[in-house]
């Protein structure tokens, strides 16, 4: 995680530079942006979209409209960007799942993510929260756990769908913690936590910014997150770690585009986007989401990304999760 601040305060530094360097080279769009989007609308992911393509619209001086495709994790919608024309008008918030976990949780991809993509840069990592029914007679992970070890197989985790972060976090939490779950799939991360509401299951491992409105109307009750440190959003809320040490599960996301797009399309872009992960309103917006800022610039990406396979391969070898 200090990497990944170094990392991010390295971006907002080169901004100036890249800046002026974008604007010398002389991109500048003629029409609208599609911003294309791996899950269905009112999702995590989705929010994010829609908050970067309002703040980069604004700032290129053309509409940013966001294209949502949901399906197979993911891959449906990266595998749309990569066939897209490179001509700058086509760019795609990927994500951790996208990028790094899909490449060893399925058998193969329609894309690679290190040949298909440019990078443009980096937006957040948010945080997984693992809620629960407030029913449940648990308040921390050491209950859950000793709660879920006492009922084998009887405790039932929701996921936006086999191979999705939700998915991931439960099925590492279970290994790691040594208790025998039900992995239940739904078509989406809001269905899962209206079931859980409900009573239908007991457990998921959200996207904060999916659950955190309904943990705050106490709806549902928040166990711990799942990144190495707490969260400034729900600060009283410990993390996995302080009880499985070792535990992270930092989800990401940020925007790429078709390789092969002009560099002069890329570095302008880039540049908007520091400009705007850099505005006070933005990150506000972003860290009330439970989300947390991480700007940097292409080539940053580009090093994180490669970086981040080899952890997501373990943390898939971990879990057990696979999708055919």
């Amino acid at each position: 995680m200090q990497r990944r601040h170094l990392l991010a305060g390295l971006g907002a530094l080169a901004l100036p530079a890249a800046q002026r360097a974008a604007r010398a080279q002389g991109w500048a769009p003629d029409k609208p942006l599609r911003l294309i989007v791996g899950f269905a609308a009112g999702g995590s992911t989705d929010l994010t979209a829609r908050l970067v393509a309002q703040a980069l619209g604004e700032r290129l001086g053309q509409p940013v409209v966001v294209e949502n495709r949901p399906g197979a994790g993911g891959n449906i919608a990266a595998e749309a960007t990569a066939r897209a024309a490179p001509d700058g008008y086509t760019i795609h918030l990927v994500t951790s799942g996208v990028m790094a976990a899909n490449k060893a949780l399925y058998r193969s991809l329609p894309f690679d993510p290190l040949k298909d993509f440019a990078p443009v840069g980096q937006v957040a990592f948010i945080p997984n929260l693992i809620v629960v029914n407030p029913e449940l007679p648990v308040r921390n992970p050491a209950e859950l756990i000793a709660y879920a070890k006492a009922r084998p197989g009887q405790v039932n985790y929701g996921s936006a769908g086999a191979g999705t972060s939700l998915h991931m976090a439960a099925a590492l939490f279970a290994a790691r913690a040594g208790v025998e779950m039900v992995h239940i799939p739904y078509r989406g991360g809001a269905p899962a936590a209206t079931d859980l509401i409900a009573g239908k299951i007991q457990m998921i491992a959200s996207p904060m910014i999916e659950v955190l409105g309904a943990v705050k109307a106490g709806q549902l009750r928040a166990i711990a997150v799942t990144t190495a440190k707490r969260s400034p959003a729900l600060p009283e809320v410990p993390t996995v770690a302080e009880t499985l040490p070792g535990f992270e599960i930092a989800l990401w996301n940020g925007l790429g585009a078709p390789a092969g797009t002009p560099p002069a399309a890329i570095q302008r872009i880039s540049a908007e986007l520091l400009t705007a992960l850099g505005d006070p309103t933005t990150r506000q917006k972003l860290t009330e989401q439970g989300s947390e800022p991480a700007p940097n610039t292409p080539e940053q990406f580009a090093d994180f990304i490669r970086t981040e396979l080899p952890r997501w391969a373990e943390i898939v070898k971990i879990s057990g999760a696979s999708v055919d």
